[in-house]
């Protein structure tokens, strides 16, 4: 690889860091040809982008990038994947499902939002992340309940007076 290729795919990297907002580094060595198309097989069909590139030209694009990604520098050690993805948990879902089938990808690290993840022991986190619009909705809804709550109880609550009313008024 030129150095105007080894340019070209350090921008091409920085404009996903950017797109995306969401990556994993994953370590893929010792995996057979057939085994890394399989894994960028199943990236393409769960919307995921994945991309080989060599560590110090990751380490490039996340400076051109912007941003305090300084964690991830330690673990940019051997031979280095990373997977792109709008969604915050679905490399991790899939990382999950093809760790059953052996020991790799092992996850380096994740970049989700801004927030750092390192280590390969940071998966099951990765997985039950929720995603901001699952947040907003969660709020919303705890929002609304005491509201509802009240309506509720004005509601029962004048149809329990109604009801006193009306057998005083049958009374007297």
């Amino acid at each position: 690889m030129n150095k105007e290729e080894k340019h070209e795919l350090v921008l091409a990297l920085t404009e996903q860091i950017k797109e995306y907002g969401n990556f994993y580094i994953t370590d893929t060595s010792d995996l057979t040809v057939a085994k890394v198309n399989d894994i960028r097989r199943k990236c393409f069909e769960s919307d995921i982008t994945m991309q080989v590139a060599k560590n110090t030209l990751i380490k490039k694009a996340m400076e051109a990038a912007g941003g305090d990604f300084s964690p991830i520098y330690d673990v940019l050690k051997g031979s280095s994947s990373i997977l792109f993805s709008k969604s915050a948990t679905a490399p991790a879902k899939l990382i999950k499902q093809l760790r059953r089938t052996g020991e790799k990808p092992i996850l380096k690290a994740a970049y989700i939002d801004s927030a750092i993840f390192v280590g390969d022991k940071q998966l099951d986190t990765l997985i039950n992340l929720k995603s901001k619009e699952q947040l907003i909705g969660e709020i919303i809804g705890l929002l609304q309940s005491p509201a509802k709550n009240v309506i509720s109880g004005l509601q029962s609550g004048g149809n329990k007076l109604a009801g006193i009313v009306k057998t005083l008024q049958e009374r007297g």
